[in-house]
C-alpha cells in the first residue's frame, strides 16, 4: 500500500517508526510547518518531521489544507492516509484523495472522549479503563465508523504523559493491524455505539489547581495536566508549578491519616519528612514544585528554605 502519514507531536512517532518497519510504502508525510521553541523561540521542526527526515522520507509541511495541498496529494497516488494527531482539519476534497480515506488513529475508546484531549480527561475524569481506536476519518469529530479498538486500565496515580507514552506504542501496533487488515481485505469499519462524551483541549487556567476541591479531585486534576499544560497555583500573587501529588501514606487514595491533623485548603505544613497540604477533605503529600523563578525542586527542599515566610497557603 502507498500510504501518507499525517502526524504532528511525539507521540505519533511510534506509528510512524511502525508503519515503515512493517514494510508499508510510506511515501510523503505530512506534517505542521517548524514552530518557534523555548525562551529563545527557536524555530524548529515537529518531532514527526524531525523523525521523517531520519527515516529518509519526504515531508511536507503545512498547517491547513489548501486546494494546492490537495493537489500535492492527489498526484500520490495514494492508497490510504495514516493520521496520529496531526493537529489540523481534514476538509471534504482532502478525505477524498486516498482509495482507502484516512484512517485516525485516536487515543481513548470511542465514542467516549472526542476531542483534542482524550487522555487528559479520562484522567480527570477518573476513569478506570482508557485506549486506543483506529477508525475512518470523516467532517465530524472524530466521529467515523470504527475498525479496531485496544484498551488498557488506568490506576489513580497515573498522569497523563505516562498514559500518553504508552498508548503511542501500543496504538501504533493497532495502527499497522488495522492498515495491514485493509490491506489485505480482512477488516471492515462499523458505526460507533455508545455514550459519547466530549475532550476539548485544557488551558492553562483549566491547570490552576483549586485547593477547596476534595482531595481525589486535586490529584486528578494535577495529574491529568501533567506535563501538558502543567498544574499551578500561587503563593503570595507568584505562580509555582506543580509536578504529582500523592495520598499520606496508609490512607489509601486521598484519604485522611488518622494520626494527621487536618489541614485547611491550600495551607502548607512539614510533618517529619513530608510537605503535606490541605484540600477541602484530607491533605495530599507534594512531590516536587517549581517556585517563580526558579528550577523543579523536591517539596521538602523548597519548605525548608520557604520556613522563614511563615505560614505558607497556596492561593
Amino acid at each position: 500500500m502507498r500510504i501518507l502519514f499525517a502526524g504532528t507531536p511525539g507521540v505519533a512517532v511510534p506509528s510512524l517508526r511502525a508503519l515503515v518497519d512493517a514494510g508499508f510504502d510510506v511515501v510523503a508525510v505530512l506534517t505542521r510547518v517548524d514552530a518557534p521553541v523555548g525562551r529563545r523561540k527557536v524555530l524548529t521542526p515537529s518531532p514527526v518531521a524531525a523523525a521523517a527526515e531520519e527515516l529518509g522520507l519526504p515531508v511536507i509541511k503545512a498547517n491547513r489544507f489548501t486546494p494546492e495541498l490537495v493537489t500535492r496529494l492527489g498526484a500520490l497516488d495514494l492508497d490510504a492516509a495514516a493520521i496520529v494527531a496531526y493537529g489540523g482539519i481534514v476538509p471534504r476534497a482532502g478525505l477524498a484523495v486516498p482509495r482507502h480515506g484516512w484512517i485516525n488513529l485516536h487515543f481513548s475508546v470511542l465514542p467516549a472522549w472526542r476531542g483534542a484531549a482524550p487522555v487528559q480527561h479520562a484522567v480527570l475524569a477518573g476513569d478506570d479503563v482508557t485506549g486506543a481506536t483506529t477508525f475512518l476519518l470523516e467532517e465530524g469529530l472524530d466521529t467515523g465508523p470504527v475498525f479496531g479498538v485496544m484498551t488498557e486500565t488506568l490506576g489513580p496515580g497515573v498522569t497523563s504523559g505516562a498514559v500518553l507514552e504508552r498508548l503511542s506504542h501500543s496504538g501504533a501496533v493497532l495502527l499497522v493491524q488495522t492498515l495491514s487488515g485493509l490491506e489485505a481485505g480482512r477488516v471492515t469499519a462499523t458505526p460507533q455505539t455508545g455514550d459519547v462524551s466530549l475532550a476539548p483541549k485544557l488551558t492553562i487556567e483549566d491547570a490552576r489547581i483549586d485547593w477547596s476541591q476534595p482531595a481525589v479531585a486535586v490529584r486528578r486534576r494535577i495529574n491529568a495536566v501533567t506535563p501538558e499544560p502543567g498544574a499551578w497555583t500561587t503563593l503570595d500573587g507568584q505562580r509555582v508549578k506543580l509536578g504529582p501529588v500523592a495520598p499520606v501514606p496508609g490512607s489509601g487514595d486521598g484519604g485522611a491519616d488518622p494520626g494527621q491533623p487536618a489541614l485547611p485548603p491550600g495551607r502548607v505544613d512539614v510533618v517529619g519528612r513530608q510537605v503535606l497540604v490541605g484540600t477541602g477533605t484530607d491533605a495530599l503529600v507534594l512531590g516536587d514544585l517549581q517556585p517563580a523563578g526558579k528550577k523543579m525542586m523536591s517539596a521538602l527542599d523548597w519548605a525548608r528554605g520557604a520556613a522563614t515566610r511563615g505560614k505558607l497557603v497556596f492561593e
